[in-house]
């Protein structure tokens, strides 16, 4: 048994349609339904086309995104008067040599800042960001562990795992 007021499950399937551009369809199963498209592509400094954003560039639009979704929708929740909100994150990786491959990435950190334009009391204001960020999907992936499995099929027939 869980105590989880909702779910939220996703799935995402992407194919290879240029150089490295990709299209991939997005499906929210929970706690809506709806299918979408993105294209991610790289810049010539990959060998892309740079036909469409990086896939580093829809990760923090994601996570930016999300904070100031959630500092919105609990403002309004929390009763907290909000004017505007403005956030800005700044992320750095680091590529290392990788005994098989051309390189492995590692993130290095993210710096986000929250300006916030409210009549409320500055405490309250901190406490509605704080709870935002508690409530964001994003920021929470990224501040745990998570598991992730691959299944790795080749010409159809099962793979060992990478």
């Amino acid at each position: 048994m869980t105590d989880a007021l909702f779910n939220v499950h996703f799935s995402a399937e992407g194919v290879c349609v240029g150089k490295l551009r990709n299209e991939v369809s997005l499906t929210a199963h929970e706690p809506f339904q709806v299918q979408r498209m993105l294209a991610t592509d790289e810049g010539k400094f990959q060998g892309g086309e740079d036909t469409a954003p990086t896939p580093l560039e829809f990760f923090l639009t994601g996570l930016v995104g999300c904070l100031m979704t959630q500092i919105r929708v609990f403002a309004k929740r929390l009763k907290v008067d909000v004017e505007d909100v403005k956030v800005t994150c700044r992320a750095r990786w680091e590529a290392h040599p990788d005994p098989v491959g051309p390189y492995q990435g590692k993130p290095v950190g993210f710096e986000i800042d929250v300006d916030v334009t409210s009549g409320a009391d500055p405490a309250r204001v901190s406490e509605l960001v704080g709870a935002a960020r508690r409530g964001c999907f994003v920021e929470q992936t990224l501040s745990q562990a998570n598991e992730i499995t691959h299944h790795l099929t080749v010409n159809g027939a099962e793979a060992p795992r990478p």
